[in-house]
C-alpha cells in the first residue's frame, strides 16, 4: 500500500507541475537555512513561526515515499470551483531542496516559490477533475458520516495545507470519484498538459522534463539538536526527523521502538486532524502483519511525560473509534513518544499509576499505551521503549 498526498495547485502551476512531472510546495520567499545547520536566522527574538512553519513543510513531505499516489487539487478562482485531478505517483526516491533564489528552477515558470519537490510519473491519469462538491459534500452512496472524507474536509476548515495526506479508504473513495467522472477512461502517454479553457488534463508531445536540482536531501537533526540541549521547543523538528526517518533504517532505534515486530508500514500521516477544533495527532502510522492491521497515533514531547499528555492520546483513540476503524478494521496501538528525564520512566515513577488507569479505561478499546522516550547519544537521537 501507499499514501496518498493531496497538493494543491492554480491553473499556471498546475500546467507547470504536469508539463515538468513534478509536485511542490513552499512558502513566500523564505529558504531553508538550517538545512544540516544548527543555526537560522529566520526568527526574531523568541518568534520562531517562521521556522516551525518551514519543519511542518519538512514534515508533510518528509512523510512521501517512493510510489506513493498524488493527487492535485486545483483552487477555485474567478467564480469556478476547485476540482480534484489524478492520479500520479512519485518517481523520486528522496524528497530535495530547491531554496528560494531569483535563478531558483522554473521560478518564472510557476510565478511562486516552491521549496520542496519531488518527481511524479502518471499512475492512471484522468483528464477531467471532480469538484469539492462531488468530493467532500456529496453523500451519495454513503451509509454514514464517517465515510466522508474528513482528511480533506479539516483542511478545509482549519487553513488550507499545501501537501495534505489522506487516509487508505480515503483515497479508494476519492479515486474511484474521479475514476467514475471520467466513465473509467484514463488518459495515454507519458507526458501530459492543462488546458485552461476546458480545464482538463490533455496527453500532450511536448518536449519538457525536469533538470533541476534533485539531490539535495534535507536533514533537520543538527537544528533539533542544537534547540534540544538549548532547551527550546522542537516538537515540529522532531515531527520532521520521524516522517523522513521512520521505516527507513536510517534510525534503527526509532524503527525498533515503534514498528511492532515483523510488521510493514502501510501508510504514513502527520498533523492528522481528528475534530473541528484543533486536536491532530502528530504522527499516525498504518502498519500491517499478515493480515492484522494496526493503526498507531502517535503524541510527540518535547519534554518529560506528563498526565496531560493522555488526555489528548484518549481523544485520538475515541476518534480513531467512531471515524477510522469502521472504514479500516484495525487494532489501536496509542503512543507517547517523550524526552528521558533524569532516568528512563519505569514502574516507580510518579505517572506509571496514570499509564496504567488509560490502559484500564481503554482496555477493551485498544492496546496498552506504548511510551517510548528518547535521548541524545553521540551525536544522534536513541528511542528507547520504556513501557
Amino acid at each position: 500500500m501507499a499514501t496518498t498526498h493531496v497538493l494543491i495547485v492554480d491553473e499556471t502551476t498546475f500546467k507547470v507541475h504536469l508539463e515538468y512531472m513534478f509536485a511542490g510546495t513552499g512558502s513566500a520567499t523564505d529558504a531553508v537555512d538550517f538545512n544540516n545547520n544548527p543555526t537560522t536566522a529566520l526568527y526574531a527574538g523568541r518568534k520562531f513561526a517562521g521556522e516551525n512553519k518551514l519543519c511542518g513543510m519538512i514534515a508533510d513531505f518528509g512523510r512521501v515515499r517512493f510510489s506513493d499516489y498524488i493527487i492535485f487539487y486545483l483552487q477555485a478562482q474567478s467564480g469556478i470551483e476547485g476540482k480534484f485531478y489524478g492520479v500520479f505517483k512519485v518517481k523520486s526516491t528522496e524528497v530535495f531542496l530547491e531554496n528560494y533564489s531569483t535563478t531558483q528552477y522554473l521560478l518564472s515558470d510557476l510565478g511562486k516559490n516552491l521549496t520542496f519537490r519531488v518527481e511524479i510519473e502518471p499512475d492512471t491519469v484522468y483528464a477531467k477533475g471532480v469538484s469539492e462538491w462531488e468530493a467532500l459534500d456529496s453523500i451519495k452512496g454513503l451509509t454514514s458520516p464517517n465515510q466522508m472524507l474528513w482528511s480533506l474536509i479539516y483542511r478545509k476548515l482549519k487553513g488550507n495545507r499545501g501537501n495534505t495526506m489522506i487516509t487508505l479508504y480515503e483515497s479508494e473513495r476519492l479515486i474511484q470519484i474521479i475514476r467514475t467522472a471520467n466513465s473509467r477512461t484514463s488518459l495515454s502517454g507519458l507526458k501530459f498538459t492543462f488546458n485552461t479553457a476546458t480545464k482538463e488534463v490533455e496527453s500532450s508531445s511536448h518536449a519538457h522534463s525536469y533538470s533541476g536540482i534533485t539531490i539535495t536531501n534535507i536533514n533537520v537533526l543538527p537544528r533539533l539538536i542544537n534547540k534540544l540541549n538549548s532547551n527550546k521547543a522542537f516538537e515540529s523538528h522532531l515531527q520532521a526527523y520521524i516522517t523522513q526517518n521512520i521505516g527507513k533504517s536510517t534510525n534503527t532505534s526509532l524503527d525498533k521502538s515503534i514498528i511492532p515486530p515483523n510488521n510493514i508500514i502501510e501508510w504514513i500521516g502527520n498533523e492528522v486532524s481528528c475534530g473541528v477544533g484543533m486536536q491532530r495527532i502528530d504522527v499516525c502510522l498504518s502498519v500491517i502483519h499478515n493480515t492484522q492491521r494496526t493503526i498507531i497515533p502517535i503524541e510527540l514531547k518535547a519534554v518529560e511525560a506528563s498526565k496531560d499528555n493522555l488526555r489528548q492520546i484518549q481523544r485520538y483513540v475515541d476518534w480513531l473509534e467512531q471515524y477510522y476503524l469502521p472504514n479500516r478494521p484495525s487494532d489501536i496501538q496509542p503512543m507517547l513518544i517523550t524526552k528521558k528525564g533524569m532516568t528512563y520512566l519505569s514502574i516507580s515513577s510518579t505517572i506509571w499509576c496514570d499509564f496504567l488507569a488509560f490502559d484500564s479505561t481503554n482496555a477493551t478499546l485498544c492496546k496498552p499505551i506504548v511510551v517510548i522516550e528518547y535521548e541524545l547519544v553521540g551525536g544522534n537521537l536513541i528511542f528507547s521503549r520504556v513501557k
